[in-house]
């Protein structure tokens, strides 16, 4: 169906007008060009006569009604053209400098009523503030409707100020020119922040514009700062000086961070930053810096005698804040180590609990410097100086004694830590061994009191004994500890030849009496030095003695054995009045109560010539058996000190007499229970 409609046939031309004809030739057509020629107005446009005059009537009028804060009776696009059409006539210069006289008057007029207006200091700066306020909105706004004059007559000319700032410079002017308007304003606030300062609440919100409005007057550091900082320093000379007399010093230390916190909490709501530096110095310098000496005098002995952690970590943060604080900090922290640890190393009635305290003392300086003082490598030198210092003023004992307490810890029958807890205090007893100067006289010590905790099988733990001479051989070196290595190469030998001399007299011997021996084989470099010492034995102990040397030489051609009995122990069985009891003792011990198998009683010079062993070491033998609180043999006459005409009995009550006073004894050291066996009672000579 055809459709012959004019529609289609518009549509058709529309179609080929538009080049969906692809049979036209479109290089065939030849565009033609056009010039278009913009020429000058023939006469340019003119402003009427009087519109400079009129257009400032009505800009005035804008800017009073601005000033005055009442309705502008013209729109402010009108006023606005009306600045630009002024400007682009070469008006500007003139514009301005009437815009300048009509603000100066203005603000003139505003700052002479403070001088005539009588008023109270807050009213005073309430109203200066309200002033201020409202110029900085007027001058918003006629900068709004000025602002063609900004863009181009004051771009153009570098001196000339733009409208915000010749708003400033005018009341700068005359707030600088009217000096007791500005004074009024300064003292106020100055009056203000003492109030504050005195505990009383005030307008802060008043205080950070008048602030800000002299921060942006740029007098700020002229007619402010200085007074402030002026009026600072003499509040707090005369506080720190009130203070440090009348309070303690944790009170004077809470006092003087409040103080430095305030002081940043105002800078941090009204006071402009620049002034931080300043202030903070001015409060550190009156309340810390003057009276440095005074503090550390008066309170931190006290401080560290007591413990106070928090009080410590305050000062040292105070003192941080100064110049040397930290230092002379130190020097006292220094000198109360001193004193302090003197007291108790140079008082012999402190020798039993000497080390005990040394190490609850270093744990004490320890934490503090670690909780206190932030781990500041300073503290910590001087902790150690002042430790090395004080611990050799007594020469020699607290090496000594250091010695004798790691055998009590490292001895059997010591139940007062656990493994990781010895280990600990193994690691705290060695920095202590640091301190000391005397390390050969702790050798000889601690080398005498191993070999008896070796040798009368007294040690509580062989992986603690080697622990501690690992230590010993980290921080000496080896020669210092390969004797006390020898030792325990020796015990260990000593097992495998006692074990291989029970299974010669199973087989070579099984008709003496049975005799449980056992011999340990000590190299004489190795072990401290015993005195030879020649005693009697019993037959039956000499026999056993005979029959090991033979089986020893047979095994070791060339070398030579010396029995030494100083260390020898055994363990008797007694028969008392109420029932059989082991008692483990000395060699010395067992001669001396052998002998009274034969007779109950026994004099001084029959045991001396019996036992042949030597007086002195006698009398304290005999002393350890007859005269503590539990005897196993009675003196006659009674007494402490062993006489040459003393006789011996022997003691049938003594296990229930023991009974009653254990506990005592084992304190005294005159005697330990068996670990293992509770019918068992260990004398020690």
């Amino acid at each position: 169906m055809s459709d012959n409609s004019p529609d289609r046939n518009r549509r058709a031309n529309f179609s080929n007008v538009n080049g969906v004809n692809r049979n036209l030739n479109i290089h065939s057509v030849k565009p033609t060009t056009k010039k278009l020629t913009i020429k000058n107005f023939k006469n340019e446009p003119k402003l009427p006569e009087d519109y400079h005059e009129t257009t400032w009537e009505k800009l005035s009028s804008a800017v009073i009604a601005i000033q005055q804060s009442k309705p502008n009776e013209y729109l402010l696009e009108e006023l606005y053209q009306a600045v630009g059409n002024m400007c682009s006539h070469k008006m500007s210069q003139v514009l301005y400098n009437r815009l300048f006289h009509l603000i100066e008057a203005h603000v003139c007029n505003n700052i002479e009523r403070f001088i005539t207006e009588p008023m109270d200091r807050f009213l005073f700066l309430k109203k200066m503030d309200d002033t201020w306020q409202s110029h900085c909105n007027q001058m918003i706004m006629i900068r709004g409707i000025f602002l063609c004059l900004d863009r181009t007559y004051v771009l153009q000319n570098p001196n000339i100020s733009s409208i915000w700032d010749m708003g400033l410079d005018l009341f700068r002017k005359y707030f600088m020119i009217h000096t007791l308007v500005q004074t009024r304003v300064v003292e106020g606030l100055l009056m203000l922040i003492e109030k504050e300062r005195q505990g009383d609440k005030v307008d802060r919100i008043l205080l950070k514009s008048l602030l800000r409005m002299l921060t942006d007057l740029q007098i700020y550091n002229k007619a402010f700062e200085q007074k402030f900082l002026q009026s600072t320093e003499r509040l707090y000379a005369a506080e720190g000086q009130r203070l440090m007399q009348e309070l303690e010093v944790p009170e004077f230390l809470a006092h003087v961070d409040k103080r430095i916190h305030e002081e940043n909490e105002r800078v941090l709501h009204y006071l402009d930053s620049s002034t931080k530096y300043q202030l903070i110095h001015t409060v550190e310098k009156q309340l810390l810096s003057e009276h440095v000496n005074n503090i550390l005098q008066k309170g931190l002995d006290n401080l560290l005698e007591e413990n106070r952690l928090h009080d410590l970590s305050l000062l040292y943060q105070l003192f941080s804040r100064v110049k040397n604080g930290l230092s002379e900090l130190c020097l006292a922290f220094n000198a109360f180590i001193k004193k302090q640890g003197r007291t108790i190393v140079i008082d012999p009635e402190k020798d039993k609990t000497m080390v005990q305290e040394l190490l609850d003392f270093k744990d004490a300086m320890d934490n503090i410097v670690a909780s206190c003082f932030k781990k500041n490598e300073m503290f910590s030198n001087s902790l150690k100086e002042a430790f090395e210092h004080f611990i050799n003023q007594r020469t020699n004992k607290p090496a000594e004694l250091i010695a004798k307490f790691v055998d009590s810890k490292l001895r059997a029958g010591n139940k007062e830590a656990t493994e990781e807890e010895l280990e600990r205090l193994l690691d705290k007893i060695m920095v202590l061994f640091r301190f000391i100067h005397g390390k050969d006289v702790f050798e000889a010590f601690y080398k005498k009191d191993l070999a008896k905790r070796l040798l009368v099988g007294k040690s509580a733990s062989v992986d603690a004994e080697k622990s501690m001479l690992s230590k010993l051989k980290q921080e000496c070196g080896g020669g210092f500890t390969s004797k006390l290595e020898g030792m325990f190469k020796d015990m260990e030998l000593s097992k495998d030849i006692n074990v291989a001399f029970k299974q010669h007299l199973h087989i070579n011997t099984p008709e003496l009496m049975p005799l449980d021996m056992t011999v340990n084989i000590l190299t004489m470099g190795y072990w401290p030095t015993y005195l030879p010492m020649d005693v009697t034995l019993p037959a039956q102990m000499v026999k056993f003695q005979d029959i090991f040397k033979e089986f020893y030489l047979s095994k070791h051609n060339g070398r030579k054995l010396q029995w030494q009995p100083t260390l020898g122990h055994c363990v008797l069985r007694a028969r008392f009045k109420a029932g059989q009891k082991e008692l483990v003792v000395s060699l010395f011990q067992t001669l001396v109560i052998l002998l009274f198998n034969e007779c109950d009683e026994h004099s001084f010079e029959y045991i001396k010539a019996a036992t042949n062993i030597e007086d002195g070491e006698l009398r304290r033998t005999l002393q350890s058996l007859a005269c503590g609180k539990a005897r196993v043999l009675n003196k006659i006459p009674k007494g402490r000190e062993i006489e040459d005409n003393d006789k011996f009995k022997f003691n049938n009550d003594f296990p229930s007499d023991l009974k009653k006073r254990i506990e005592s004894l084992i304190d005294r050291d005159y005697m330990e229970r068996d670990k293992d066996n509770s019918n068992q009672y260990n004398y020690v000579a």
